[in-house]
């Protein structure tokens, strides 16, 4: 069976949940190729001339993950000294897939680490995808199907969300050159753009309202955070019933300048708007 025929035969099985022995080689085939950066989960589409870019969802391939766990049982596994009774095994390293893979980074099989990418002691689930030259700080979590791009600093404690169901919605998705501070927690889908800063603390979800304040008067997104945003966290009043009290929203408080030096650019930025990270 050629690649481009898994598609309709991983929807069928979906459908149907029947499975020969055929079938299941098929679905364990789809995860292999997601394990080597063959497939993907989502994938970035460019923009039309009024139209800005945006990620499509690859649906077979969550589909195939689903499936994955249906044909998978519990069992022992091994990783080094340590023991584990799960469905998914962990990913092996050989040392030439250019990864540097601290102690105890764990990576699930079915993730996908481009070469440059450095794991701290950290956790990335099936269908996740870390671009190159990016760095997983220590505990942080990149959650089932999330979208990291190239040359990010995902800091300590960060966690991104798992966004594996429905298989329709978009995952967490980081875009190239992000700076995450410590802490920080995306989830619900939430996609932040190119070049981005966001600083310490800061939680973001479907509904959290992302308000740019850098100008003579707001204006609100919900669901993404525009390329090269610094952002730190916030309150904003809303009434109930019992009174008005302070929730939870993110600030935009300025814009990342344009620099050849990535790393430079990022430490101006952390300078001139005073964010924690």
């Amino acid at each position: 069976m050629s690649k481009t025929d898994l598609p309709g035969v991983i929807d069928h099985l979906y459908e149907s949940g029947k499975f020969t022995p055929a079938d299941v080689r098929t679905v364990e085939r789809a995860i292999k190729l997601l394990d080597k950066g063959e497939i993907r989960v989502a994938a970035k589409m460019a923009g039309g001339t009024n139209a800005p870019s945006h990620w499509q969802v690859n649906e077979w391939v969550k589909k195939a993950i689903l499936l994955y766990f249906r044909i998978r049982k519990v069992k022992p596994m091994q990783a080094g000294a340590l023991t584990f009774a799960d469905k998914i095994p962990v990913k092996k390293w050989s040392g030439r897939e250019g990864v540097r893979v601290v102690p105890h980074a764990i990576a699930r099989f079915g993730s996908y680490i481009e070469p440059g990418a450095i794991l701290m002691p950290s956790y990335i689930n099936i269908g996740a995808r870390v671009g190159a030259g990016t760095l997983i700080d220590t505990w942080a979590t990149v959650g089932s199907c999330a979208q990291v791009g190239a040359n990010c600093h995902i800091s300590g404690g960060v966690g991104l969300g798992g966004v594996l169901e429905p298989v329709q919605a978009t995952p967490v998705v980081i875009e190239d050159n992000v700076f995450l501070g410590s802490r920080a927690v995306i989830v619900e889908g939430v996609t932040v753009r190119s070049g981005a800063v966001i600083g310490a603390g800061v939680t973001l979800t479907a509904s959290t309202k992302i308000i740019d304040v850098s100008k003579g008067s707001p204006v609100e997104h919900r669901g993404f955070v525009p390329e090269n945003s610094v952002v730190i966290p916030g309150s904003i009043a809303k009434s109930f019933a019992a009174g008005t009290y302070n929730v939870n929203c993110a600030l935009i408080i300025g814009k990342r300048k344009e620099s050849t030096d990535k790393k430079t650019s990022l430490n101006q930025a952390l300078r001139e708007f005073d964010v924690q990270v």
